[in-house]
Formats: C-alpha cells, structure tokens, sequence
C-alpha cells in the first residue's frame, strides 16, 4: 500500500481518524472492543506505509497502543493485542524516539510487558525489542544494562519461544554492529549515518559465559545441527555473530570453555565444546586463533570426533594431518550422531583438495577412508542421524576427488557398489517411507558411480541396473540419480578410444528419454538432467548420436520445450545440449 495514490491515503487516514476516535481510549469501551481495536491498529500499522499517517495520527496509535501494554490493564487478551500492535507500528514512532520521555516511556512498558505473567505476551514484548534493536539502535545506550538483565533471567529460566527471542535481541544488535563496522571499514569510510556504539564489546565478559551456559542444554533428542531451533542452535548462532563483531576479543573467553569440556565423558558437553570452538573460527585473525589452536591440538583433535568443524583448511597441515584423518576413522565407529560428523568432516576435508593431484595428501588415506566409509553404510543403526546418506555422500566426494595414484582403489569400488545397487533392486513390499528411503539409496549409489571415469568393463552389467531403474518412472529421486549417472559415464566415455561399447546402450537411453517426454511429468530438476544426458549423448557418440536422434519420436521436441523453459538452469543446459545436438545432426 506504500504506492497507493493521494486518494487512497486520504481515505486511509479518514479510517485511521475514524478507528482512533473510537472507544479504545475510553475508560467506558468493553475489553472486547479494545482487543479489536487495538488488533486492528497492528493490521493498519503492518499493512500502511509510515507516509500514509500524520505525526498526530501516530502519536494516538501509540498513545492508545502502550496504554493498552501497560501493567495496569487486567486483561491479559488486550494487553497481548496491544504488545502485537506495537511490535507493527514501531516503523512509525522515529519522532516518538528521538524525543527522550516518550522513548523512556515506550522502553519501559515493553520491558515491563517482558516480565508478564503471560508466555505469549513476554514473547512479544521480546519481538518488539529485536524489532527495536533493529529500527532503533542508536537510541538504545542508556537501556542496554536493564535490557541484557531481562534478557539473561529469560534464557536462563524462561520457556523455549521466549527465551529464543531473548537471544534473537542480542544477534540482532550483531548484525547491526557488522553492518555499521564494514561500513566504517569499506573504502567509502566517510559517513556512516549510525555510530557504532560497540554493545557488544562492552557486554562480552558476561554475554560470552551466558552464550556457552546455554550450549550446553541440549535435550537428549537435539541436534546442533539437524536445522530443530533450539536454544543450543540460537545461541550458537549468536556467538558466531559476536565473533564476527569483536574479532580477537572472544578468543579468550571461549577456549576455556572448548578446553574445559572437550574431553568430558557427557556427550552434550564434548559436542558443545566443538560447537563453541567452531562457531568461533569466522572473526578472530589467523594468528590469534593459531597458537591456542596449537597449544589445543589434542583437544581439537577430539572435538572434530564430536562436531567437525569444516572451515578450518589452515589448522590442518602436513605434520598434522595423519592425526586428523587417524581421528575422524575412528570417529566412523562412535554413535551415530559423532559418526555421522565424523562423515561430514571427511566431506569437506576431501573437498579441500580437490585440486591436489597426485600429491594430495588424501592418497595415503584413500583405501582407508573407503572401507570405512563402506562398514558405515553396514552398521545396523546407520538410518540414524542421517548417517547412511552422509556415508555416501561422502564416498561420492572422496570418488571425485580421487587421483591417478587412487585409481585402482577406485576400480576395485565398482562391483562392490554394483552389488549393493542389485540388492536394492531386488527389494519388494516395502512401506512409502521404506521406498523413500530406498530411493535415496539408489540415487547415492548411481551418483558414486557417475564419478566413476573407467566403466567400460562393468558397462553391460551396469546398464541392467540402470533399465530397471528407470521403468520406476514415480521414483524421482532414482530416475534423477541414474540418469546423472549416464551422464557421468557418458561424460567419461568422452575422452576414451573405446567410445564403441556405448554404442549397444545407445537407442536404449534414447527411448527412456522419450518415455519421459512422454510422461509429461517431470519436474524441473529431472528435465535439466535429461536433456543434460540427451547432450552428453551426442557429444560423446557424435554423428552416431545424430542418426538416433533424428529417428526419434520426441528428442528434438524434448529439446525446443527445454530451450523455452522459465527454469534457467534447464534453459542452460539446453543451450549446451543444442550445440551438441546441432553438430551431431549435422555430421
């Protein structure tokens, strides 16, 4: 509505005049009537731009707003209905807080309203506060130690949603502070329109102890990192803020927290310890954090057992790096949830070097992490914790990160996930969730072997497993899977002398992708990897392709929609299969 015309906001304005003139700031209006009026106030406040009202308008709009807040008002209905409306009109009240008394008297019912006998009502007076932080931060000096009180007794002896907005305040205040502090380090360093006034370097020596204090209350069934927000989670998220904000100045204040809890047999503990050191690493400089990363080594050692931490490439040299992969193997045969870490660690360290080659320091590892990886995928609890898909995921990343000194090791890979792709297949009466399940398996399993540049030998075996596994045209994830894995192999075929042995697979993959066309149900992410494979077939088989694709049904159709989709990516991958398809037709 902020581009609605001088009429409209006329008629906005009359509404506004005609709602305030109304019984909400009459000692004789109902309670009801007051609750929708002052529920109405939040709707005009949420939906009208700040312009559509006059200085006067407003000042009624927050008048009958706070008063209905007040600790006095006995109705609990319009006390919340009132918090609510000013958490929406507060984009409305810049005059009101430059002006000291009014802003003292807004700051002090909201923080009143945060200690109310009412869950719902202390929950959005703390909403009304992030939205302050935000709006208004540079007003907020002389309410920071009252504020930091109240918000410390919520996360500490609050309920869940409450104190989560507690903690909200404080990572708002952050991003405020990161924003104004690039300002100040950007190359306009002239005029930021906003001080810092550095909150939180100031409430560090007890914000940072608060923060750790609420890592560690995580419920049995939690996960730092399975996307549940939970206080852990909240707070976490926090000190990675006020990391950034403060740089070196939180080190010292959370290592020995890290140090302290590590080694600690309590799970909660060890895996608070990593959470903390690794919400931590963006922020502080390299050569702060290096000396107590070194003099921590065997600590950090074990923290990656318990929550790796993936972004620190630096902390892992060639004199240490024998020690971590030795750690993270071992950590493959821990509980599910320090296994499961463990996998996604190796995730990323492969990851690392990529680019490496022959000297990557993976090689001497590589059987190692394999067979680990593989008695992963057998353990009787791997559907727990996601650890089965992050076994594999990883298997496909160390694949494609493999070397020439690897190779072998690679090959000898092959039957062994032929054999788990055959059974998979074999399986029948399963339940929808057994079947999900399984289709995930399956599209893991052809994508390690899409990595896989030297298949000639398995080709024949393999296409069986990948024909039945198109017929499940309902299984979008596995069709999605096998049809990347063609595309790998074809891919793979490029660059090789025995281009030939495709040849027999041929007009079979040409008629599943007509089958699919056909289907006319394919999803985007399916289409984009079908005219991909349609593209990869003619670059790799060239005129042989061409010939195929000229006698069928629908190929050349499949490609004119996916050069007209709204999809860019598939509208990109069009593009590659057309040229591809444009030079194989041609001859």
């Amino acid at each position: 509505m902020a581009g609605t015309d001088a009429g409209a906001k006329a008629q906005i304005k009359g509404l506004l005049l005609q709602t305030l003139t109304s019984p909400v700031a009459s000692a004789r209006s109902s309670q009801m009537s007051s609750k929708q009026l002052l529920k109405h106030f939040g709707y005009l406040c949420e939906e009208v731009s700040p312009d559509a009202a006059d200085q006067d308008q407003v000042n009624k709009i927050l008048t009958a707003v706070v008063q209905g807040m007040n600790a006095s008002e006995a109705n609990s209905d319009v006390r919340l209905a009132a918090t609510r409306a000013l958490y929406n009109a507060l984009g409305f009240a810049q005059v009101n807080f430059s002006n000291d008394m009014e802003r003292d008297y807004i700051m002090r019912v909201v923080c009143e309203a945060t200690q109310s006998p009412e869950v719902k009502i202390r929950q959005a007076a703390f909403e009304c506060l992030v939205a302050i932080s935000s709006t208004y931060y540079d007003k907020l000096a002389t309410y920071m130690q009252d504020i930091f009180n109240i918000t410390a007794k919520a996360v500490r002896g609050d309920e869940e949603s409450v104190a989560l907005q507690a903690i909200e305040f404080w990572s708002s205040i952050c991003d405020e502070e990161i924003d104004i502090l690039d300002e100040y380090c950007s190359e306009f360093t002239a005029d930021s329109d906003v001080p810092c006034y550095y909150f939180i370097k100031q409430a560090l020596p007890a914000l940072v102890p608060m923060l750790l204090e609420t890592l560690l209350k995580q419920e049995e069934d939690q996960d730092l990192d399975e996307g549940a927000w939970n206080l852990a989670n909240g707070w976490g998220t926090c000190l990675g803020l006020v990391a950034r904000t403060v740089g070196d100045d939180i080190v010292p204040l959370v290592m020995p927290f890290v140090e302290e809890n590590i080694t600690k047999s309590e799970w909660r503990q060890r895996e608070a310890a990593t959470y903390a050191f690794g919400s931590i690493l963006e922020g502080p400089s390299a050569d702060k954090l290096a000396p107590l990363v070194n003099v921590a080594l065997g600590f950090m050692l074990s923290a990656l057992m318990k929550d790796p931490t993936l972004e620190t490439p630096p902390i892992i040299t060639a004199e240490n790096c024998q020690q971590y992969f030795t750690v993270l193997l071992h950590s493959m045969k821990d509980v599910p949830n320090v296994a499961e870490k463990a996998c996604g660690a190796l995730y990323f360290l492969a990851q690392g070097y990529v680019d490496a080659g022959s000297a990557s320091p993976l090689s001497p590892f590589f059987q190692d992490i394999v067979q680990n990886l593989l008695m992963v995928t057998h353990r009787e609890d791997a559907g727990e914790s996601r650890l089965l898909t992050a076994a594999y995921e990883t298997l496909n990343e160390v694949v494609r990160c493999s070397t020439e000194v690897t190779a072998p090791i690679v090959m000898q890979l092959v039957p062994v996930i032929m054999v788990e792709l055959h059974q998979t297949l074999e399986t029948e009466k399963l339940s929808t969730d057994e079947r999900e399940k399984r289709s995930e398996l399956q599209g893991l399993l052809c994508g390690c072997l899409q990595l896989v540049q030297t298949l000639q030998k398995y080709m024949a075996q393999f296409y069986q497993y990948l024909e039945m596994g198109l017929q499940n045209f309902e299984e979008y994830q596995l069709r999605n899977g096998i049809l990347e894995a063609y595309s790998g192999i074809l891919q793979g075929f490029k660059s090789s002398p025995k281009t030939q042995l495709l040849m027999p697979y041929a007009p079979h993959i040409i008629q599943f992708l007509d089958a699919l066309y056909n289907g006319k149900d394919m999803d985007d992410t399916v289409m984009k990897t079908a005219i991909g494979v349609l593209g990869d077939l003619a670059d790799t088989l060239g005129v042989h392709a061409g010939l195929l694709i000229n006698q069928s049904t629908s190929s050349l159709a499949f490609l004119e929609e996916c050069l007209a989709s709204d999809d860019p990516l598939v509208k990109e991958s069009a593009e590659w299969a057309r040229i591809a398809i444009s030079r194989a037709v041609s001859g």
